[in-house]
């Protein structure tokens, strides 16, 4: 079975766990801006087209220290990480902030930044989560043309078509790769673990595009498309995380306990790469259309379309990977999650599809505890597949 070459992952995971280092040293190379954005819908195709380097701000791995006196204990792990990051400089790569999420507990991290960096600038454009009703569409439109001219401002340059559609273009090139290893995943035929698989996904939020197209492209051109896929596995979805990226420490104990881990719908997955921008067009018509067709794709309980529903999306989605169980990864004081989560299991549940539900938090899990539940999930799971004896 195929693997993937050690030595690109090594650089891939470089930038993945320390996105500040990989933008300090792409700004000192290339002597532009470097900006930061916020988990989930933001395009990073307009940062690209000012010429500067979109980042997407990830959860540090570092311990929360001056966080905990700027934001309350019942904020999410990554609110209270980018605060914490805020207050004690780990964010001063970036020359200014934008997000386009509403979401209450992410609204207080930002304003941690504008209280900690003052002479950042920070903006808001709050795309709107109802995506049916007859203002969205003018609206989330209004809210993309506000967004070019912010990065313009900060930039200090002019955005034109021509630079944001090859923008688009290199954007989706990349979106098609990581689909393009996913399908390689699903199948067998390539052996990437959920851990590895959240590195190719995570960088390309940091990472300079055209450096992680190149990356992927020399991970594809060695993997054999033909290879046969082992039999014998079972076969498990990974289901939640909106925002931030399980700690690898998490995602490789579900893989040490005799099961492969064939699709997802985390954020640092393939609901980041489900949905291209259209490459015809007005771009920056096509990147509101980009924001309402993602919800299509990829349902997120934090948006409404009449006749999309998380759970529809997810039972379809087991059906295509042929995951014999889910494993939901809720983070700690995620409310949309938390208040959805019911409905999902109600569905799962009727459809006797196995589901182990859990609850990640910025500090940690106890690991052995995390084993010992996977463990017995996966043995139930394994009892309900064995054939009955005659």
């Amino acid at each position: 079975m195929n693997e993937l070459d050690p030595t690109v992952m090594s650089s891939l995971r470089a930038a993945a766990d320390d996105p500040v280092t990989y933008a300090q040293a792409w700004k000192t190379k290339n002597g532009n801006r470097v900006i930061g954005s916020f988990p989930m819908n933001f395009p990073s195709e307009i940062v690209h087209a000012a010429g500067a380097l979109p980042v997407i701000v990830q959860e540090s791995r570092t311990p929360i220290t001056e966080g905990r006196n700027l934001l309350a204990e019942f904020y999410c792990g990554y609110t209270r990480s980018v605060a914490d990051q805020a207050a004690v400089g780990e964010l001063d790569v970036f020359d200014g902030f934008v997000a386009a999420d509403h979401c209450v507990q992410l609204l207080g991290a930002v304003d941690v930044i504008r209280w900690a960096r003052p002479e950042k600038p920070v903006h808001f454009a709050q795309f709107t989560s109802a995506m049916d009703d007859p203002w969205t569409k003018p609206r989330v439109a209004g809210r993309v043309h506000e967004l070019k001219h912010e990065i313009e401002g900060v930039v200090g340059t002019t955005i034109t078509d021509e630079s944001l559609a090859e923008s688009i273009r290199l954007f989706n090139t990349n979106r098609r790769l990581l689909r393009e290893l996913y399908d390689l995943r699903r199948t067998g035929r390539a052996r990437i673990t959920a851990s590895d698989m959240q590195v190719l996904v995570k960088s390309s939020m940091v990472m300079d595009i055209d450096e992680h197209n190149a990356a992927l492209n020399g991970l594809l051109v060695r993997l054999d498309p033909n290879a046969d896929a082992p039999g014998d596995l079972v076969r498990l979805h990974l289901s939640g995380h909106f925002c931030h990226a399980p700690r690898p420490e998490v995602l490789d104990v579900i893989e040490e306990s005799g099961v492969i881990v064939v699709d997802d719908d985390l954020y640092t997955g393939f609901r980041y790469i489900s949905t291209d921008v259209p490459e015809h067009g007005d771009p920056l018509e096509a990147l509101s259309v980009w924001y309402l067709d993602r919800n299509d794709n990829a349902p997120c309980p934090t948006r409404v379309t009449v006749g999309v529903d998380w759970d529809t999306y997810l039972i379809d989605s087991l059906e295509k990977s042929r995951s014999n169980g889910v494993v939901v990864l809720m983070a700690k004081f995620c409310e949309p999650h938390m208040l959805y989560y019911p409905e999902l299991r109600k569905a799962l549940d009727a459809r006797g599809i196995p589901l182990l539900l859990l609850e990640t938090e910025h500090e940690g899990n106890p690991v052995e505890t995390l084993r010992t539940k996977i463990e017995t999930f996966v043995e139930r799971i394994r009892r309900q597949l064995a054939p009955v004896p005659s």
